[in-house]
């Protein structure tokens, strides 16, 4: 309900309050970190792009850490969460990287080793309730060194009405995140898509198999190392074992 405009407030004014999203407090925060330059639309060398673009120049940057107070309800998630650790043995520095409050979004980047452990306080902690995973995404930057492989979770507490992110890095040569799967069961497929096309390896996955290439696909389609085109494929003739005889990733 929209409270009525006291004698100096105008109609206008209330309205913008109520509509505010969590961002509304201004957040002091550092310069934004360049992990690498893009030429083209499609990042194409020599005469491959063929988009009209290719004298376009795009830094790629990653959004810096967020300052206090995060605003709107971003604050109040970011105690709990720091409370809830504590109450198992883990302070917010040893699992938290940083806070980053980018488009209205809150999101805590997470050492994988605790990923775990801040995804189950999240969900379980009553202030926090965040009971729905709605998936994990794969994004690959092959310039963020030791950090190339990136998974980010989507979560939606329903009781609160309230969103949150989690990030987890890991690097090319050691793609190994832990499974979600048994805080969020629906995880299952989403944890299979992405290591299917990303080449991230969820450990402790029920079944880690390819979901959408063939099972003896080479290499993950959606990373930036992946070609754009000439790949030999063969179907004809092809066969997919069942389940308990393919491969096991873990």
């Amino acid at each position: 309900m929209t409270p009525k405009p006291t004698s100096h407030e105008s109609e206008d004014e209330i309205d913008a309050a109520a509509t505010a999203g969590p961002e509304a407090t201004p957040l002091p925060s550092g310069p934004a970190e360049v992990i690498a330059v893009r030429r083209g639309m499609f990042g194409a060398q020599g005469t491959g792009d063929t988009s009209g673009y290719g004298r376009l120049i795009r830094p790629v940057t990653l959004p810096p850490a967020a300052t206090r107070p995060y605003g709107g309800y971003f604050d109040a998630v970011a105690d709990g969460l720091i409370a809830a650790l504590e109450d198992v043995g883990t302070s917010a520095e040893e699992a938290i990287e940083a806070v980053v409050v980018f488009r209205d979004e809150l999101t805590f980047h997470v050492r994988r080793d605790h990923l775990t452990t801040v995804a189950q306080r999240l969900r379980d902690e009553p202030d926090l309730r965040f009971e729905l995973c709605l998936g994990v995404s794969g994004v690959h930057y092959p310039q963020d060194t030791g950090r190339e492989l990136h998974a980010v979770y989507h979560l939606l507490s329903i009781t609160h009405n309230r969103r949150v992110r989690l990030e987890v890095c890991a690097p090319d040569a050691d793609p190994h995140v832990p499974s979600l799967c048994a805080v969020y069961p629906t995880n299952d497929w989403h944890e299979r898509e992405t290591f299917d096309f990303f080449g991230i390896v969820f450990d402790g996955h029920p079944a880690l198999t390819r979901i959408a290439m063939p099972d003896d696909w080479q290499g993950h389609p959606q990373r930036k190392d992946y070609p754009l085109g000439g790949i030999p494929v063969e179907y004809k003739g092809a066969r997919i074992p069942p389940p308990d005889e393919r491969r096991s990733y873990n």
